[in-house]
């Protein structure tokens, strides 16, 4: 079995970073869906935004721009972004002033 030699640390350098992996466009169906969800998460909610298109830099900046008008965290995975609690309405009304097409999803 062939062993990958591949660099983690050098004491002259530190941690070797690993080449940033290439920006993911992502395009959605035109319509931004907000859903409230609490599954895997110990009963504590949090509100998904899914299919806003736009590369994954462009969402973190999204990301950063939402948490600082909703007063609470978040994170980005998989192209989805994640706002801690019930935020669904203040992220429709954001949303729909920067000209997105907005449906409240779920129950």
């Amino acid at each position: 079995m062939a062993k990958e030699n591949r660099l983690v640390y050098s004491t002259d350098l530190g941690r070797i970073k690993e080449e940033s992996k290439t920006e993911k466009r992502r395009d959605g169906d035109g319509i931004v869906r907000i859903q409230r969800e609490t599954k895997g998460r110990k009963g504590k909610g949090v509100t998904c935004v899914r299919g806003l298109p736009g590369t994954d830099s462009e969402l973190k900046l999204l990301l950063a721009e939402l948490k600082k008008r909703c007063g609470c965290g978040g994170a980005l995975k998989d192209g989805v972004i994640e706002i801690q609690g019930d935020k669904r309405t203040e992220i429709k009304i954001f949303l729909e002033s920067r000209n997105h097409t907005v449906k409240l999803a779920g129950g």
